[in-house]
This record gives structure tokens, sequence and C-alpha cells, in this order.
């Protein structure tokens, strides 16, 4: 279509012919409309200033730009549905004249304390009607472990109930919102009342990848289409710069002159291209890069060989034959060698274990953790942005992450957090933690620090299943530090790639199958469920079919879920195939939590001798020292020399709920050990031969 127009400007006439698109056959109706009630000269002048005017155009992909960051970077409003205050029955009222004659009847207090607490009372301003719990309502007082557990549960269970009521909200909706975004779990005990799948043990270890669920399955494909938008992006992108890498200077002059005259094309594309990319690198996660971490090493004074062990375990005169002979079998057949680690309490006899002695222990072992891991790195203090702190059964006021913040003196806004009661799997669990509070704070340092406090918690009773932690538990910890900056990606060992995290504290079986409480005498301690490695069995099975997908190659997830789905639809007998996980992971750092565990892990995944390795060997140098002896299974396989760049580590641990929790890591480069490495002066003794 050709357009004539003509304008007189002082007496001289104007002609002007333009080829103009033919964009009315493919326009809006009312478009069309109002176009149609344009003259001639105000058509021209609208196409003269978008012809020659791009200005427009940035103008509106800078305005595309600020909204769609603006939209993605403001921060989501967080609403109060509801909350619900715990209110004691009327019953334990505590009102000051019973408090006082309690207080006196108990023997407990001299006259002077008994006139300094009735000041108090008449000072401070509570009033008559405040609640005790029921163990002191008393005389004398009952406080135990149990009454503990259950003023606990009364409490928030009472709380959680009026809560749920209120808000027509179920608990499964909370655990399973919670699953969707990460892997995590709400605490125990409220998971455990919560209704939940039942899991049926045995007590032997099963064949867990004979059977297993496809909701894991789905899962663990649910957490890989959570990445569909960068899986679908990068190949797009590719293809988009690959066709445009053939176009030749002819084909690039007739592109531009189409869009010269199709401003529309040239909005639509600018706003595709800015939003799409503007969505994927404000969504994308930030890269978690393992800097360094470093493994306490305890002086060889804290050595307990195994004839020192049972002597001091007779000297202390509260075990019987049975008992001491029970310790001496376990010790023989666990794998844990000579030169294991008790804390110094432990070594006097009769023991002395107290608060000072426990706190004495775990600044030891962070401290000597933290100085190692600072001086190694040359990270100060006062750039650690984000704390975490694990410790299942030492759990003072002030916290452990407070007496770091204390003695580091670190900056007053550190994001710090403790860990406690979370067992033998939480230093996965502080590791996701360090992760999630990286992905919203930018350019900073994590330092995650794990470990476990024997001191207050050595059993000195004779009922067997609490003797067994005596004798696997040992001291350690390590103290990992974690990065967001893209610089520290030069100097970091690793990159974390996933977490799984898998709770099973629903069962009644696997809440109690790892329990604290006290025997028929009073005495406190950690017993040990007979039931426990078939609940182990369960949680490994959810969690590496949920793995499955995120890690495993498409061959290997092609013929499982084939032979999978067909048992379920067909009731086929033939046994479902069972992955090689060896195809993707190059190393395994399986929790050295005994010798049962790691042979039945090793037979069951299938791994050969050389995978299991570091487990082996952690177990028999080190013991059992909880959450931290997967770091010190990674610091065996760098001992040895064999992570090579792009390696694949798998950390897997489990512990009490019943938790299973894995961490995948990627080496960035062919690894070698850091100064002060607790294997520095003995890995040329290992592997060695552990007895049957």
């Amino acid at each position: 279509m050709r357009t004539e127009s003509s304008n007189k400007t002082d007496g001289v006439q104007i002609h002007q012919t333009r080829i103009l698109p033919d964009f009315l056959q493919s326009g809006n109706l009312k478009y069309v409309k109002l176009a149609s009630q344009l003259n001639p000269n105000d058509i021209h002048q609208i196409w003269l200033q978008l012809h020659y005017n791009l200005v427009s155009v940035i103008i509106f992909t800078i305005v595309i730009f600020g909204s769609t960051v603006y939209i993605m970077a403001r921060p989501r409003s967080i609403f109060l549905v509801d909350y619900s205050c715990y209110r004691p029955p009327s019953h334990l009222q505590f009102k000051f004249q019973r408090f006082m004659e309690n207080s006196k009847l108990i023997g407990v207090f001299d006259e002077s304390s008994l006139e300094f607490k009735r000041k108090i009372f008449e000072r401070s301003g509570i009033g008559e009607e405040t609640y005790a719990p029921e163990a002191l309502h008393f005389v004398p007082p009952r406080p135990s472990m149990a009454k503990a557990r259950e003023e606990a549960e009364q409490v928030m269970f009472g709380a959680l109930d009026n809560l749920f009521a209120n808000t027509n909200v179920k608990a499964k909706d909370i655990v399973s919102n919670l699953n969707r975004k990460y892997p995590k779990t709400m605490s125990s005990s409220p998971t455990n009342k919560a209704d939940g799948v039942q899991i049926h043990q045995s007590r032997i270890l099963p064949d867990f990848l004979q059977s297993v669920n496809l909701k894991y399955v789905k899962l663990g494909y649910h957490y890989l289409v959570s990445h569909l938008l960068t899986l679908c992006l990068v190949p797009l992108m590719t293809m988009i710069i690959v066709q445009a890498s053939q176009l030749n200077p002819n084909d690039i002059h007739q592109l531009w002159l189409q869009l010269q005259y199709n401003l529309v094309s040239v909005v639509i594309f600018s706003t595709i291209v800015v939003f799409g990319s503007t969505v994927y690198i404000m969504t994308r996660p930030r890269s978690i890069y393992l800097v360094d971490y470093s493994c306490y090493r305890p002086p060889s004074h804290l050595q307990a060989p195994f004839h020192r062990f049972m002597e001091h375990s007779k000297l202390t005169g509260d075990f019987d034959e049975s008992s001491l002979e029970f310790q001496r079998k376990i010790l023989e057949r666990s794998g844990i060698g000579e030169e294991t680690y008790v804390p110094e309490a432990m070594h006097f006899i009769p023991p002395r274990p107290s608060m000072a002695k426990a706190r004495e222990e775990a600044e030891q072992v962070m401290f000597g953790a933290l100085d190692n891991l600072f001086a190694n790195t040359k990270v100060k203090a006062k750039d650690i942005g984000i704390l975490v702190v694990n410790c299942s059964l030492f759990n003072p006021t002030p916290s452990l992450s407070a007496m770091i913040v204390n003695k580091y003196k670190l900056r007053g806004n550190v994001k710090s957090f403790n860990l406690g009661g979370m067992g033998c799997s939480a230093g996965v669990i502080a590791i996701d933690l360090a992760k999630d509070m990286l992905q919203l704070h930018r350019n900073t340092y994590a330092v995650v620090v794990s470990t476990e406090n024997i001191t207050q918690n050595w059993y000195f009773g004779n009922k067997k299943s609490m003797l067994i932690p005596n004798c696997l538990f040992r001291v350690g910890g390590a103290a990992v530090l974690l990065s967001n900056k893209a610089f520290d990606k030069q100097r970091a060992k690793y990159k974390l790639v996933h977490v799984v995290r898998t709770h099973c504290g629903a069962d009644d079986k696997a809440f109690r199958c790892v329990y604290q409480e006290q025997d028929d005498v009073g005495k406190t301690g950690v017993s040990l469920s007979k039931d426990l490695m078939a609940i182990a069995g369960g949680a490994l099975k959810t969690n590496i079919t949920t793995m499955g997908p995120l890690v495993l190659p498409i061959s290997e997830q092609l013929l499982f879920f084939s032979t999978l789905v067909a048992k379920k639809l067909f009731n086929a007998k033939k046994k479902p195939y069972i992955p090689d996980f060896k195809l993707a992971f190059d190393h395994f750092c399986i929790h050295a939590g005994g010798r049962a565990v790691i042979d039945e892990l090793e037979k069951n995944l299938q791994l050969l001798p050389v995978h299991v390795e570091a487990s082996r060997m952690t177990l028999h140098r080190f013991g059992n020292t909880s959450s931290s002896s997967i770091w010190y299974e990674l610091a065996y396989t760098e001992a040895k020399g064999r992570i090579r760049k792009r390696n694949r580590v798998w950390q897997i641990a489990f512990g009490s709920g019943f938790k299973c929790n894995s961490a995948v890591w990627e080496a960035l480069r062919n690894v070698k050990p850091s100064a002060n490495s607790p294997w520095e002066d003995c890995i040329h003794k290992y592997p060695v031969q552990i007895a049957a």
C-alpha cells in the first residue's frame, strides 16, 4: 500500500512517499476503528514519531525491567492467621502461701533463702493464680525426665490442638507445605503426635531397595521439576544464540528493516526478553560454596583404650558384672579402635560430670575447630553473618551459639541458631538451614558447627539398651565455612548440589527408637531400641528414593521407574530394578553410627569396600562423633588424595526423631587436605584390618 501526503509550509509543496507495512490486516477491531478517525496528517505525524524515536522502546524496556525487579524483590507479606496460648488447668495454680509452705517443707532452703523468696514474690508483681508444673506440687517435688516430657507435651499439644481447632488447618497441611518448598519437617514431638504413615519393621535391616514407595519417587521428581524454568530457558537461549550466529549481514539488515516498521514486534520481543531474563536471574538459587572445614582432634591424653575403659567402668562401682561383660563385647564387635577419645571428666575415678566440665568440653571442641578453620581460610570472625550450631544433648543457657559469639566477638547483627535434640543427622540439617539463610542474605559467610557433648550424658546404670552409647560415642566436632560470594568459587573446595531430608517421627516406633529417658532407678541415658536397624532402613529407603531422580543418570532413572510402575500397575512379581548409585556418586560418607549399619548399607547399595572405607576407618579411629562423623570421613577421603575435580560426594546421616538426611557436594578442584587435618599424622596407617 502506497501513501502520499502533502503539506504546505511557507508556500512550499512537499511530497513524501513511503511504503508502510500492512499492519491493519492483523490488528484488533477497536484499534482499526480508532485509526479510521484519524486524518492523513495525524497518521503521518504518528508514523514519523514511531519510526525515528526508539527512545519510547528503551523507556518501555526499562519500565518492564524495573517493574519485574520490584515485583520479584519485594518481600512477601506474612500474615498471622491466628495464635493460641496454653492455659494450664486450675489445679496447677500455685498461690504464695502454698509456694512458701512447700518450699519450707522440702527442707532444702534455709531461713535466709525462704525470706528472700518471700520478698521477691511480694515485690515482683506476680499474682496468686500463676501455674507451676505438676511435679513441683508434691512434697518432696518429683522432677524427672518423664515429668519434664509430660509438661512439654501438655503445653505444646494443648496450644497446638486449640490452634488447629480455631483455624481448621490440618497438621498434614503444614508438613506437606514445608516439604513442597524445602524438604523440612516440624520438630519430632508434634510430628509424632500428628497422624502419619505407619512403618512396619523387622529387627533386621530390610533390603529396602527391593520395595520402594511410589510417592517418594514422585517427590523426588517434584524437586527436579521445581527447577524446570532453568532447564527450559537454558536450551532455549542456546538455540537462539546458535540461530543468531548463523545470520549473515544481509539477514541482519533485513531483520532490522522489518523491525523498523513493526514497533509492536520490538516491544513484545523486548518485553519477553527483559521479563524472562530478569525472572530467571532473580529466582535462580545462589550457588553455595564450601570454602573449607575443620575437624577437632582431641589431645592424646584423652584417649581411652579398651583396657582403661573397662578398668574405669569397673572401679566406678556403678555397673554389675553383666553390664561390664556387655560393654566389653560391644567394644570388641563395634568396629571402634583403641585411640578414640572421651572427655576429661570421665578419666577421673569416680567420674566428675558437671555443668562446668560440660561447658569446658564444648569450648575445647568448638573453639578448637573454629580456631583452625579461621587460620586456614584467613576469614575474620567479624565477616561471619550466619552461625548455626547443633548439639543434641547439651543445651545450656546462654546457648552454645552465644558462647561462640562471645568468644570471637561476632558482629551484633549475626544471624545465630542453636539446634538441640535433633540427633546424629543434625549436621545436614544445620547445612540446610545455613543454605536457606545464604539464599536470603547476599555476599556473606555462614559457619556451621556440629558437635556432641558426652560429659553430662554418660550413663551410670545397668540397662543394656542404654549402655550402648557409652561404648560408641566419643569426643569430636567440626566447623564448616560456607559462602555465597561468587569470587569464593576460586578457592572453595566444594559446591552444595542437593539436600534431601526425611522425617519418620509420625510413627511411634520410629519416634521412640532413640530416646533419652531415666531407667527404673532414675539414672538418665539414651536408650536404643531393638527396632533401630529396621527403622533406619525405612528412613534410608525413603530418603534415597527421593534422592534418586535428582542425581541418577537418565538411563538409571528410566530402568528404575519403568520396573517400579510395572510392579505397581500389573502386580508383577519381578523385583524392582536396583539403581546403581555408584554412577551418581564418586565418594560416600555414611554416618559412622556403628559397624552393623555400615555393613548393611554396603550390602544393600551394592557398594565396594573402598566406598565405605572412610566410614569404617572414621569409626575405628574416632568412634561415633555423632553429627560431625561425616566430616571426619570427608577429611579421610581428602587425606587419601582421592577427590578430583567434578567428583560428587554423598553425605548421609540418620538420628533420633527418626530422621535421615542427605547432602550432595561437587568438588570444584582436585582437593587436598587442609592444614592440621585430623588424619595428618596417621593416614599412612590406614586402612587397617578390622577384626570380625
